[in-house]
Order: structure tokens, then sequence, then C-alpha cells
């Protein structure tokens, strides 16, 4: 087991910049059996969540070749088998293989994915996509296999506007007969990038980005490149942690647009922030004002901020509220904020936070990524030592966050037991 040790109360100065986006590479890399010939993704983050689902393509007998942050996939000799559980479980978005494997060889047998404790997050829309086209799902407990003699374009329309299901639509038809057409799609970027890459091996993909995607389906895609957007999510991270406790920090390589609305809610709390053409420089302030967040799909507050975010809002000077509309379980991290000072009240999808709060170093525990970079940013501003368990989770999803956070001045340090 790992754990982060912080001694907290250190200015945060100098250019963190930030990785691939770790919500775009989980689904490009699985996205690559589409490909007939070689494809090669550059700016691929170093996380363990790659790491697994290389393992998994290696495990179909794909070759894959890593040379820092690139990757280059051969799915030539792949032989499609069924993903062992204990492979298809240590990561949510194992289940893209779903849609990559049905849209290439019209089969897919896997294990109901894994990942984050957040919620509930059922495959229902992604298998009612499949289902559409044509395929029969056949489940026996946590175990899917999906199986189409002919895959059909199709008319889906999404109850939400899910970035799973929507990619993993995409992956289906893009060699689908005939054209589909998914309506109230999620909008995220890292959609685009998927759809890029696979516009870029051969797909006819349009409108990725709107509520309205179109998809024709063709018989064959060829070598692409591509390259992963940057991460919006570390980069808000990092942002919320200069107006925590940061002195003209500035969060680098990323696309600002990406992360509108963090911006907006620290400019109305009154953050000391400036926008660049590719980065952010974020400052300490001495008050905040309070503000009302709601979770939203994007261009909306992203739930994935949401957690780190509540610290920065143990700072503000007054009652400042977060509504979460995404997921039901993801205030895990009030507790603990709770433990270290912070004065937080919970109802079921709605927390109240009291500030501002002086916050002390504790032992707490990770329950999720995001739950796990509020903490880490809590023992950041926190008077003495935080020492946060469960770290996994964190490393999931934030590239070299230790380095990242010493060469700006932090005192962090990663510890097994």
């Amino acid at each position: 087991m790992k754990r982060i040790i912080i001694n907290g109360g250190n200015t945060l100065k100098g250019t963190i910049k930030i990785s691939g986006a770790k919500n775009s590479a989980v689904a490009l890399v699985p996205a690559s059996l589409l490909s007939d010939e070689k494809v090669t993704i550059d700016n691929i983050p170093n996380i363990s969540d790659i790491d697994n689902l290389n393992e998994i393509l290696k495990y179909l007998g794909a070759s894959v070749e890593r040379k820092e942050d690139r990757i280059i996939i051969d799915p030539t000799t792949i032989e499609n088998k069924a993903i062992p559980e204990e492979a298809a479980t240590k990561l949510r978005a194992s289940y893209y293989f779903m849609g990559a494997l049905l849209g290439k060889y019209k089969k897919a047998t896997m294990y109901f994915p894994g990942g984050c404790p957040i919620g509930a997050r059922p495959i229902n829309l992604h298998l009612k996509g499949f289902e559409m086209m044509g395929a029969k799902i056949m489940q026996e407990q946590n175990k899917y296999t999906i199986i189409a003699d002919e895959l059909k374009g199709a008319n889906i329309y999404l109850d939400m506007p899910s970035v799973g299901a929507t990619i993993n639509i995409m992956l289906a038809a893009v060699k689908a007969n005939g054209t589909t057409t998914i309506d109230n799609a999620a909008k995220e970027p890292e959609i685009v990038n998927v759809a890029t890459f696979l516009n870029n091996m051969g797909a006819k993909i349009r409108g990725a980005g709107t509520s309205t995607i179109t998809i024709k389906g063709v018989k064959e895609l060829h070598h692409a490149y591509t390259e992963v957007i940057p991460d919006r999510i570390e980069a808000g991270t990092y942002v919320i942690a200069g107006a925590l406790i940061g002195n003209q920090l500035k969060i680098d390589n990323i696309i600002p647009e990406h992360i509108d609305s963090l911006l907006e809610k620290l400019k109305e709390m009154g953050a000391d922030i400036s926008v660049g053409v590719d980065n952010v420089i974020v400052s300490k302030t001495d008050r905040l004002n309070p503000i009302n967040v709601t979770t939203l799909g994007y261009p909306g507050f992203p739930t994935d901020l949401q957690q780190p975010l509540t610290t920065l809002l143990t700072k503000c000077d007054g009652l400042s509220t977060v509504k979460e509309t995404i997921y039901e379980n993801r205030f895990c991290n009030a507790k603990y904020l709770n433990e270290m000072g912070a004065n937080i009240k919970i109802t079921d999808k709605k927390i109240y936070v009291n500030g501002p709060s002086e916050l002390v170093g504790k032992e707490v525990i990770a329950t999720d990524l995001r739950a796990g970079a509020c903490l880490v940013l809590a023992g950041l501003v926190a008077k003495g030592t935080t020492t946060v368990k469960n770290v996994e989770h964190v490393l999931r999803g934030y590239e070299n966050i230790i380095e990242k956070l010493n060469n700006v001045g932090a005192n962090i340090k990663l510890d097994e037991i």
C-alpha cells in the first residue's frame, strides 16, 4: 500500500507542465484496436490506468511499444477473446474494449469494469446503444457477452449525455453498415479527441463536440497518428492549488477554454488569476468570496473538479455550496476535510462549506481519484503533516504528481508500507 506524506504550508512558485488527458488517453488506447494497421499516439500520460490498458492490449495479442510519452500500437495480431475479470476490474475505462471489439469483430466478452467507488455508474446506456445497432447482450452475473451478426446504423438517443456511452457507441459504429446518429451526446473535449483519432484512421464522424454526432460506417481503418489533448482536470487541480497557496504559479501547456467553468468561478471568488494563450498564472489572495457550484456535463462545471475545489472553498469567507448532479457518492472527501478542521455539512447531493477554516494535518484516506486530489491539496495548505493513504487512486490519474509539486516548492513524498 502506498501513501503520500505532505508537510504543509510551503508556497508554490514556478511552472507545472500539464500532461496528456487521462480521460482521452484511456479511450484512445482501446480505440486503436479498430485500425487495420499500426497507430501512434503522442502525449500519453505515464499513469497506472494506461499501464493496465496496455496489459489488456498485450493479452489480446497486440504489439505495444512505449517510448516516453509515445505509444505505437500494432493491432494486426489481435485474437478476440474474453478479457479476464482481474484485468477488466482494475479500471472503469476497460469498458471501451466493449465498443472497440464489438465494432471490429462483432463480439466482445468482458466483466463489468472497475474504477473509483463514486456511485452507481451503470453501463445500461452503452448496452442500449449496442442493442439498437443489432447486438444481443448476454449477462452472467457481472460478465457480459455482446454479439452481433451484423451491426447496423441506428438513431440512438441517450437518456443522459454520458461521456462513456457516447465514446463506446462511436467505437462500435465506425465499422457498422449505414449511418448511426447519437442524439443528446456528451460534448466533452475528450470526445472530440477520440473522434479526431478515428477520423485520422479513415472513419467518417461529424458533430463531435455537439449534442448530435453522426457516424457513417466504413469497411476499413488505416494507420493514423494523434496527440492526446492536455488534461483539463489535472490543469484545474493545479490551478486550484495555486489559488490556495501559490505565488505566481504558472500552469502551462493547457487549453484555457477547456476549464472556463472553473476560471469563471475563481474570478467570482476574487482569486488572483491571469489567463494566457496556453497557460494560467495564479496566486493566493488574502480573502475569497463564497460561491455556489453545480456540477454539469461539459461545458458546465466538471464533476471531476468539485472535490478538489472543495478544499479551496474551506478558505472562502462565508457559506459556499456544491451540488453534485452526476454521481451520488462523490462527497467522501468531506468527512476527511472535516477531520482536518473544515466545517462542511453533507446532504444527499449537496454540501455546505462554511469558511474560512484553518486546516491541520491528519491521516486521511483517498477513497477515489478526485477525493485523493482534494486531500493532497488540503495537505499542501494545512499546518503540520498530512498522510494520505490509499493513494493508488491518485496515481491512476495524475502523472508524476510528487515530482511536479516538489519542483514548485511543495514538501511531499511517496511512501510504501
